[in-house]
């Protein structure tokens, strides 16, 4: 093919969807000349799969992007269609926001954010090949014959690399939604001998409003009072449309048994791994085969289109036995599906390949995120690439990389297990990965990552003031609280008897009274005479952490124990091999991990307590 010399940058990133937005202008934002491509641009932040952000765990990771300088907070804030906080009857610790999403207006959003970003190109183009240049940068060439030189480079394919689509007995080459497939970057990967492997997803049909019998289906509504993803919104999004539940039945699980035979995931067809947590509604009939029912949460995709999206129910049957399947379920009698579901197959880069970075081991200036790097997940991706851009920015403008300690962000802990454990299928984030939940909590992910954010470039000085100003503002009201007498009194006793809890009978601190499971910090505000104007983000974090206050202690001595240990750097040319008294596993899991502290190293498979101890005494003797 005949190319043409197109330009020199500081980072190249290919791919435009929620890792690559957020790699794209962290990059420019840190002032590195930055080009982002993608195959489509009208598909820029596209939400190929459920048209929502956020939920268990996944609103902790968007609360940490924002947090950090990243845009999709903001993003889903402005095209929020309706928003519920997930949990609420559990401990602060899981209280995870969720907001079904505008799916077109938040791409457009994306896509004009990044058009409008200074020292940020973006470009509909096929990167069909990647290579090294003997000067260490990397060189990029599109489909059209463009070659384009860059400092660091972002590989942030998602379900695009070698996509395949499967339905039923039809399968080919394919992106999401109808768009092309990147068919030749995978081979310039193999040649650096970045180790590549096929994962799979899929997504379920989206169908007519009109044909839907709403009067059969479960409503369910958005929060009365709704909480925003991002510090800086001031004004909670705006209820806008309700979703709606159903149920399969034994109807649903007969067709698909009879059928089952036609799936290419059970055919064989399919050579991928799919995600264990999102499984496909043929694979829930098979896995749960006592399960009488499963359910499925019925959610518009827009406030102009009439597309609505069967959450729950994706699959990769043919196209006749969806429709048919579909129908057997209440309020689906009629339906008239308007995009069939699907399967797709996709190339993706064995994460431990990656260093904590996201930087390739072997290849300086070579980066992975999203999906490319095994997870599933808008929220997973974008908090990648936000890491990924920051890397590669700071690659090329010669600057100390960053990397998030687990005990101090879901990113942390998501980055360590994709490079440190890998994933045997696509990777999803939830509470129950992180050992330090309590303290990861999404209402104080400003406090835990504001400042880095500051330091590093992306949250601005004057940002970075208020945050400070209601950081002052909740420790004086926790002072006050424990320094704040209530007396006992008929009418406080008469509350206290309706929520179940001890009468008073002597003068007792706000702050004790706090920590009462049954009573709250707004339960008592018409008991306390001095209580300041304080904004509910402020006072839930008072609650929290005056009603949590043993166990946080706890649980952050337990992360200082982990700072102590990821203080202890290894160096990526330490010798495993040679240090006596490491088991032969260790010494093949450490050589190949190559971990960057102790820290990290105690997160490896393979590797006891017996091995850290090992490499504690050879550190000290070799420091």
């Amino acid at each position: 093919m005949t190319t043409y010399f197109a330009g020199k940058t500081d980072v190249a990133v290919i791919g435009a969807g929620h890792a690559g937005i957020e790699a794209a202008l962290a990059s420019a934002r840190l002032g590195a000349k930055t080009i982002c491509f993608t195959i489509n641009l009208d598909w820029v932040g596209n939400m190929p799969c459920n048209p929502s952000i956020g939920g268990t765990a996944k609103g902790h990771l968007v609360r940490e992007i924002d947090a950090l300088g990243g845009e999709m907070g903001k993003a889903a804030d402005a095209n929020t269609l309706q928003s519920r906080m997930l949990n609420r009857g559990k401990g602060p610790a899981v209280h995870s926001l969720r907001a079904q999403i505008d799916r077109r207006d938040y791409s457009a959003y994306m896509k004009h954010k990044m058009e409008t970003t200074k020292n940020l190109v973006t470009k509909q183009a096929e990167i069909v090949s990647l290579s090294k240049n003997e000067d260490g940068t990397w060189k990029l060439v599109t489909a059209l014959g463009a070659e384009y030189t860059a400092k660091s480079v972002v590989i942030a394919t998602g379900t695009f690399l070698k996509g395949k689509i499967f339905v039923g007995e039809v399968n080919y080459e394919g992106g999401p939604d109808g768009t092309f497939a990147a068919t030749k970057l995978s081979s310039s990967l193999l040649e650096l001998n970045i180790p590549l492997r096929r994962f799979k997803t899929g997504t379920p049909a989206r169908v007519l409003k009109s044909s839907i019998n709403f009067e059969n289906l479960e409503l369910q509504e958005g929060d009365i009072d709704t909480v925003p993803f991002s510090f800086e919104t001031k004004t909670p999004p705006e209820n806008k449309v309700c979703c709606h539940i159903s149920y399969t039945n034994d109807q649903t699980k007969k067709v698909i048994l009879d059928n089952l035979h036609r799936s290419p995931l059970y055919g064989g067809e399919i050579e991928g791994v799919g995600p264990r947590y999102c499984p496909s509604l043929e694979d829930k009939i098979v896995r749960f085969a006592d399960k009488e029912r499963h359910q499925l949460f019925i959610e518009p995709c827009g406030l102009n289109t009439e597309e609505m999206y069967l959450q729950g129910m994706s699959s990769s049957l043919p196209e006749e036995v969806q429709i048919k399947f579909y129908k057997t379920i209440p309020g689906l009698e009629n339906v008239e599906i308007m995009r069939s579901a699907y399967a797709i197959e996709y190339d993706c880069v064995d994460p431990t390949a990656l260093f904590p970075t996201l930087e390739v081991k072997e290849h300086k200036g070579l980066f992975g995120a999203g999906q490319f790097n095994g997870s599933s997940g808008y929220e997973e991706a974008a908090g990648q690439g936000l890491v990924a851009g920051i890397n590669a920015a700071f690659n090329a403008l010669e600057k100390e990389y960053i990397t998030l300690p687990r005990s101090g962000s879901y990113l942390g802990t998501l980055i360590d297990d994709l490079v440190t454990k890998g994933c045997a299928d696509p990777y999803r984030m939830m509470t129950s990965r992180s050992e330090y939940r309590l303290i990861l909590r999404q209402n104080n992910a400003d406090e835990r990552l504001t400042p880095l954010g500051h330091q590093i470039g992306l949250i601005s000085d004057e940002r970075f003031e208020n945050f400070k100003t209601e950081i002052a503002l909740k420790e004086a009201e926790i002072k006050r609280l424990e320094s704040t007498t209530i007396a006992p009194s008929d009418e406080i006793n008469r509350l206290f008897e309706s929520l179940g809890t001890a009468p008073l009978t002597t003068g007792c601190k706000l702050a004790e009274l706090i920590k009462r499971p049954q009573l709250s910090y707004e339960a008592l505000a018409p008991f306390d005479k001095n209580r300041p104007i304080i904004s509910k983000q402020v006072a839930d974090k008072v609650e929290t952490e005056i009603k949590y206050e043993g166990y946080i202690k706890r649980q952050l001595a337990s992360v200082n124990e982990m700072h102590r240990l990821e203080m202890k750097t290894l160096k990526i040319d330490t010798p495993y091999e040679k240090i006596d008294g490491l088991r032969l596993e260790a010494k093949e899991k450490l050589s190949k991990i190559k971990p960057m502290s102790i820290g990290q190293a105690m997160g490896i498979s393979g590797v006891s307590p017996a091995d850290i101890s090992v490499l504690l005494i050879w550190l000290l003797k070799n420091s």
